[in-house]
């Protein structure tokens, strides 16, 4: 579970912000090249906060999305988001059946299920998925990137490539991609979340909010920088996030 105070910050931001905008445009260079050919018609967003990126899936693709989340708060700014089919659960316990979705996405969900309980949720997001069907998974990478906004959020675990890989490779997936993304700024994050956050003993508190233009255009060029990279197929060794992009066998 997510600290639900974030959820309004979220909102505030989410459209427009760097960090919110490069994301998105990292999942779809990873989706658009197999979107197509896997025949998407219903997708799920699992864990999907205020609805945002369900939206982004539903507009980009033209596909009927489904989402879920456990904050009521989520909901409201869901059921704002007129197309989606909003609905409050867990995705330790998905209210559908086996093989429901063509495409499922979790965003930065895992991270808040403590080390080691990770399996039931994921095992959740592939057995509604249909065979051939396929799942994005985003999650927080690396224990030495954990900042204080992690703790405000109620960060439980950060992962790493193999760690992902074993999961996926458990639940018998083919993996198509998997890397992690937001690389160029880890030697700003590392100084800032190692260095100056400690010497200043800087107290849990949300990293989301609103950046001048200027400030917000420099971070957001990185990022698309990597969406290029990503979209020729390449990957990256380290980052801040980490994806997994994958195919349900059988």
């Amino acid at each position: 579970m997510m600290n639900p105070s974030e959820m309004a910050n979220i909102a505030r931001v989410e459209e427009s912000l760097w960090w919110y905008r490069g994301m998105r445009e990292i999942s779809f260079a990873l989706l658009d090249p197999v979107m197509a050919s896997a025949g998407v018609r219903r997708a799920l967003d699992a864990g999907c906060g205020t609805g945002c990126f369900a939206g982004a899936l539903e507009r980009r693709y033209g596909v009927e999305v489904y989402a879920i989340d456990l904050e009521s708060e989520a909901m409201r700014f869901c059921r704002s988001r007129r197309t989606l089919h909003p609905a409050r659960a867990s995705i330790a316990s998905l209210p559908f059946g086996d093989g429901t979705f063509d495409l499922v996405a979790s965003m930065d969900v895992l991270v808040h299920f403590p080390p080691g309980e990770e399996r039931a949720p994921f095992g959740e997001l592939v057995r509604v998925l249909r065979p051939q069907g396929l799942l994005l998974v985003r999650v927080a990478a690396l224990r030495a990137l954990r900042s204080r906004h992690s703790q405000y959020i109620w960060e439980e675990q950060r992962f790493t490539r193999g760690k992902l890989e074993e999961l996926a490779r458990a639940h018998r997936l083919q993996i198509l991609r998997l890397t992690y993304a937001n690389f160029l700024l880890t030697p700003v994050a590392l100084l800032k979340f190692r260095v100056y956050e400690p010497l200043t003993r800087q107290s849990p508190a949300s990293g989301v909010r609103p950046l001048a233009a200027p400030v917000d255009w420099l971070l957001h060029l990185p990022l698309q920088i990597e969406r290029f990279w990503l979209s020729r197929g390449f990957g990256f060794p380290w980052g801040q996030s980490l994806f997994l992009l994958a195919r349900k066998q059988g």
